[in-house]
């Protein structure tokens, strides 16, 4: 898939813990391994903004476009 997750690098830069955002954000930690690994075809508007609130970032930190990924 060209779209990479980059959830794990803003979780280590924030230096916090998967558990943690998974409870900050109220999505399973389940659902969240599986977005981290980009296993999901979508991702909702308030996930998004839930997330990036939580690790004060941008959608752009978290999303990536590569070409040839």
């Amino acid at each position: 898939m060209a779209i990479v997750v980059n959830v794990d690098v803003m979780l280590a830069r924030r230096k916090m813990k998967s558990k943690d955002l998974a409870d900050a954000i109220g999505l399973s930690e389940t659902n969240l391994s599986l977005l981290k690994q980009g296993h999901v075809k979508g991702v909702r508007f308030n996930t998004l903004e839930a997330i990036c609130k939580a690790l004060d970032c941008q959608p752009g930190d978290l999303l990536e476009y590569r070409a040839n990924a």
